[in-house]
């Protein structure tokens, strides 16, 4: 026979003090003092003792359950934010329940809210596009339900958002493609009823305008923040008789694209051309040649976001980590970019 699961009268019993007590350990309270918190801890570890899901949440009148809205194409980016927030939730004792949706269905608002009623959630981080959603904001907040909304743009009270600060990383991109010598630049956006499609582009046009550069409207060209449409558009760009020196995409999919297209036109990258992405993804250092890109830490945004929407579910003041809301991507050169070298040279 198997021994007998430990219970929480148990730990209470071994570390003498009240179960109420070790529940405030359990659920991260911060009104127990430290020598308590240590004893309590070090019986949890001895004891091997882990709280039963479901009568926790009935004791608490709490699922435990966090749920993740998004509409992106990019599995490499959904990994990414699923592993972020994973590592909170099994920190804190919630598990993730996701939910994907058309952000540019009638329904999108009525979809996120009956997903939310019938996986009875505790509260929802929820990605871009559809964290752009205004309709979506207000019912949420009608709801009184807890969010988190992950975007490019500060576009709510700083307690429910994570803002990657993309512009401010696109003028880098800029001053580092221009510092190249490049001046034909091909800029493949990604949808620009996106915040996120027009950050990166507005960010970098206003570094190329500082350094008395004009960004060619007839070389930004619209894409679908995928691989095939990074084709499609570089190969369009490529085949013109004044052809880019240097092609920025929004995201690494379309990067990768690019890469492909410049390949079956029989164009050396990066000697010919040098091609630039955005995210960091797992591809962008394993294709070949490695990508130069902007790496956006989409891991810990979205640990953010977990601790933050935390934070509220449980009513906790803010404080530390949970107050901040913007983090700062940053330029990663790889082999996929080199300096401009005349071919009238």
């Amino acid at each position: 026979m198997s021994e007998k699961k430990p219970t929480i009268n148990d730990v209470a019993r071994e570390a003498g003090v009240s179960k109420r007590t070790v529940s405030r350990v359990i659920n991260g309270s911060s009104s127990v003092g430290v020598k308590t918190l240590a004893s309590i801890q070090a019986v949890i570890k001895r004891l091997d003792y882990s709280p039963d899901k479901q009568a926790r949440g009935l004791a608490s009148s709490r699922s435990y359950l966090l749920g993740l809205i998004y509409d992106n194409p990019d599995a490499l980016y959904i990994d990414q934010v699923q592993r972020g927030v994973l590592d909170i939730c099994s920190k804190k004792g919630y598990e993730l329940v996701v939910h994907p949706c058309k952000y540019n269905s009638a329904d999108v608002v009525q979809n996120c809210l009956s997903f939310i009623r019938r996986s009875n959630i505790d509260g929802v981080i929820v990605l871009p596009p559809v964290s752009e959603s205004k309709e979506l904001a207000a019912a949420l907040r009608a709801g009184e339900h807890c969010y988190v909304r992950m975007a490019s743009v500060d576009l709510d009270d700083h307690t429910n958002v994570v803002v990657s600060d993309d512009r401010a990383a696109m003028r880098e991109m800029a001053r580092y493609i221009y510092s190249l010598g490049h001046r034909e630049i091909g800029f493949i956006t990604g949808p620009l009823n996106y915040y996120s499609s027009k950050e990166r582009l507005e960010g970098f046009r206003s570094a190329l305008t500082k350094l008395g550069l004009n960004l060619k409207d007839d070389l930004i060209i619209e894409g679908k923040n995928n691989y095939q449409s990074g084709i499609e558009v570089a190969t369009s760009l490529l085949q013109r008789d004044d052809r880019p020196s240097a092609i920025f995409a929004n995201n690494d999919e379309m990067a990768a694209g690019v890469l492909r297209a410049a390949v079956e036109l029989g164009i050396k990258v990066p000697q010919e051309l040098s091609i630039a992405g955005f995210d960091d993804n797992l591809l962008a250092s394993r294709i070949i040649p490695s990508l130069t890109t902007i790496q956006r830490p989409v891991g810990a945004m979205a640990s953010l976001a977990a601790y933050k929407i935390i934070q509220s579910i449980e009513k906790h003041t803010v404080e530390g980590p949970e107050s901040d809301f913007l983090v700062k991507p940053h330029l990663i050169i790889r082999e996929s970019t080199s300096t401009f070298v005349s071919k009238h040279k």
